[in-house]
């Protein structure tokens, strides 16, 4: 939906008609124009104020404009801010211990997107299939789930299983085989004496908030661990608090062979992530192997390190568990004839609409009017992650907000 007017075009208008004449048409957002944020509200161009609750997928989880995070970047941006990897420089040492000590793994491989990383962990596993494991060459095997998400590069489509992710786009990478998710037992029966991973979302996100059976994460664990498969957690929107611990899979105890981490990592400053593993599976990168000018340099390392302390140092997990908790359950209270059921964990919140009361994307657009940013997936669940630095008072204007929208008031259908 795109603003019109018989008169003098607004700033957001101007604005979008802009983007819209020189960008590709690759995305469909809400039209809204955002040009100031600080903590858990943004302004846009015309001055009006936004609670934001999608905060940019996870990335956002310590809010807009932390400022110990931008404090790290200002000193770091007076100091250095890219040398590639052809040269050390002191800030990339220092972030990866720091890393690799809270999350207990030991070693990491920086680099700047969550996709790269993604590709990052699956070529690590890959290479340990053939030269550990004993896969042979070229015929090794990757299980991943029905309804992945991990990005959108070719080779990360070619394991999706959603057709507009792939039309347009093949021929694809060999070497994957899907699998339902949540199921177990399809994991167990899925595996060969081919399979070398397993790639898993401890709650698939832009699947729509899919949080799997309990004891899921744990079973499929012990199944890997007992056939010899690599387990890779994909935690780049669920890692960092998200869920209500500092992993989604220590919500089971689970400690993959491989975690894959990004998002929140760059604190909604810089784009930072990684795959993180111990000397068996990292040990099988050798120089030339895989790399990236950007992955590691000084200013995306410093604000990690910064973006990471706050985490822990504010204890994110815990504030997201206590307050994810509470505002489902508020969310339920509202009893809206229009909501199917509402899912999550933590502050990761989906609130999925009734297939008769039409898609989701509506409600988000009477949101937009009241002053909430939040925004569909898998056309009927409304996605609901705020910063985790929220508080219960932005999630009761928050509420207030929620209850009349879901109610139908303001919902435009076609």
């Amino acid at each position: 939906m795109t603003p019109t007017s018989t008169t003098t075009p607004t700033e957001t208008e101007r604005h979008i008609q802009v983007a819209e004449t020189w960008s590709a048409r690759n995305y469909k957002p809400l039209p809204v124009v955002l040009d100031r944020g600080e903590g858990c509200w943004v302004q846009d161009v015309d001055g009006r104020r936004y609670l934001d609750m999608l905060a940019a997928y996870s990335a956002l989880n310590q809010g807009h404009r932390h400022p110990a995070i931008l404090e790290a970047a200002r000193a770091q941006l007076d100091r250095l801010t890219l040398t590639s990897r052809a040269f050390h420089n002191d800030q990339m040492g220092p972030f990866l211990e720091e890393l690799c000590q809270a999350t207990g793994f030991q070693k990491a491989l920086p680099m700047n997107t969550g996709a790269e990383a993604v590709e990052t962990a699956l070529k690590m596993v890959r290479k340990w299939g053939y030269e550990v494991k004993g896969v042979p060459e070229n015929e090794g095997e990757i299980i991943v789930c029905e309804n992945n998400f991990a990005g959108r590069t070719t080779t990360i489509i070619s394991f999706s299983s959603e057709e507009e992710y792939r039309k347009g786009f093949g021929p694809f990478t060999p070497g994957f085989r899907i699998v339902p998710y949540g199921d177990a037992l399809a994991l167990e029966q899925a595996i060969t004496d081919r399979t070398i991973g397993f790639l898993v979302e401890p709650i698939q996100g832009e699947g729509g908030v899919v949080v799997p059976p309990e004891g899921y994460l744990a079973c499929t664990r012990e199944i890997c661990r007992d056939r010899g498969v690599a387990y890779m957690a994909d935690e780049i929107q669920t890692g960092l608090g998200r869920t209500g611990r500092l992993f989604c899979t220590d919500w089971e105890d689970v400690r993959p062979d491989v975690l894959v981490v990004g998002k929140a990592l760059g604190g909604g400053v810089y784009p930072v992530s990684a795959a993180l593993a111990d000397a068996e599976f990292m040990d099988v990168f050798r120089p030339g192997d895989h790399g990236s000018t950007f992955g590691g340099n000084p200013l995306g390392a410093a604000v990690g390190r910064a973006s990471l302390r706050v985490v822990l140092d504010e204890d994110l997990p815990a504030r997201s568990a206590e307050l994810g908790a509470w505002f489902m359950d508020e969310i339920r209270a509202l009893e809206s004839p229009h909501v199917d059921h509402v899912r999550g964990k933590g502050l990761m919140i989906g609130v999925v609409i009734r297939e008769e009361s039409g898609p989701a994307r509506p409600f988000c657009e009477a949101l937009l009017d009241r002053g909430l940013l939040a925004k569909e997936t898998k056309r009927q669940v409304i996605r609901l992650a705020p910063p985790l630095t929220i508080t219960r008072e932005e999630l009761t204007q928050a509420l207030e907000m929620l209850a009349p929208v879901l109610q139908g008031e303001g919902v435009r259908t076609a």
